[in-house]
């Protein structure tokens, strides 16, 4: 969540001076062009795109889907090429996640911000057929403003993760019964100051949670567990005040990479999974498609999705892409990892 002009190009004048100080790799920051970008957003001149995520297509990568939010009118259904499938009108909702549950289906969950004193978990189910959402039902997600939302599968259900913006984070156990849905908050966390971002790693059941001004934290997802961890800490080098979107992407059974948008400074952080060392940095520069500053939130996927993006998909949401309204851009991340690889 930005803080406004003023304090965006002080942080950007502080981060471009630590990274021209910084020695080795980690302050080595590499530029990606984007392949694709979305339609923007319906809202205009403001501050409105937010999160994205994204639900692929196993029998067909090249049709898969992504849901992203204008956080103030609603819930957007986007193709690969851009193009939008579905608009939902649900107001202020910020971040958006979603888990492919087989035969109960995509479920969409956005955390809604309308009322700032109660939030609440507004959770769909999208139609992979024809790109639309229908609404399931909601759930009470913790008393105070809702910002982030990430997800992960508990039995037949869903624990969600609603991270309010005083540092509250609550988790909720959603249970879909038929065409509706309840939820029990099951597990509560406080962390200092304001959060947004978070992932689940689902197989080691890790929670990573960013922390704005302080870094990135790690708790257990296991409901009896109170403790968290700071495992990557703003420096000014590697990670930039404001951490924004983090994004997972899993390879075998215990690594990959852990992504955060260093706002601060318009790049996107890597760490190395499970030990969390970083993994190089990179932007994405102006190309045939415009590069991205101010990014809230990204979402990550390292299968394939076609031809376009045959080593993997990253999304980052774009805050300034005048004279257009905000959008998405969409980077190979297989292109990504080749520049790291160059660096």
């Amino acid at each position: 969540m930005r803080r406004g002009a003023v304090c965006a190009a002080v942080a950007g004048l502080l981060a471009a001076s630590a990274l021209a100080a910084a020695p080795g790799g980690t302050g080595q920051t590499v530029n990606v062009a984007a392949t694709a970008e979305t339609r923007p957003v319906g809202t205009a001149a403001v501050d409105a795109a937010d999160d994205p995520a994204i639900w692929r297509n196993p029998r067909r990568p090249a049709a898969s889907l992504i849901v992203a939010t204008d956080k103030r009118a609603g819930l957007y259904v986007y193709g690969l090429d851009g193009t939008v499938r579905d608009f939902v009108a649900a107001g202020r909702v910020n971040n958006v996640d979603l888990l492919d549950l087989g035969p109960a289906g995509i479920i969409v969950v956005a955390s809604d911000r309308n009322d700032e004193t109660q939030a609440r978990l507004l959770v769909y189910r999208l139609d992979p057929a024809t790109g639309k959402l229908a609404t399931l039902g909601q759930a009470g997600g913790g008393a105070g403003e809702a910002y982030g939302v990430c997800l992960v599968a508990h039995g037949a259900g869903i624990d969600a993760f609603s991270v309010l913006k005083h540092g509250a984070i609550h988790q909720v156990r959603l249970t879909l019964a038929g065409t509706g849905v309840s939820g029990t908050i099951v597990r509560s966390l406080q962390l200092p100051t304001q959060t947004e971002g978070c992932v689940v790693d689902p197989r080691s059941g890790t929670l990573y949670v960013g922390e704005e001004d302080r870094g990135i934290w790690a708790f257990s997802t296991a409901e009896t567990d109170r403790n968290g961890t700071l495992v990557a800490a703003v420096d000014g080098r590697h990670l930039v005040a404001d951490v924004e979107g983090l994004a997972l992407a899993p390879v075998g059974a215990r690594g990959g990479w852990l992504v955060a948008s260093s706002q601060g400074d318009n790049a996107y952080a890597l760490f190395r999974l499970p030990g969390l060392e970083p993994a190089g940095r990179f932007r994405i520069a102006a190309g045939k498609f415009g590069s991205t500053e101010e990014t809230d939130g990204i979402a990550l996927d390292p299968r394939p999705f076609g031809s376009r993006f045959p080593q993997g998909l990253f999304i980052a949401q774009d805050g300034s892409n005048a004279p257009a309204a905000q959008n998405f851009k969409l980077v190979s991340w297989g292109k990504v990892r080749a520049a790291l690889e160059r660096r």
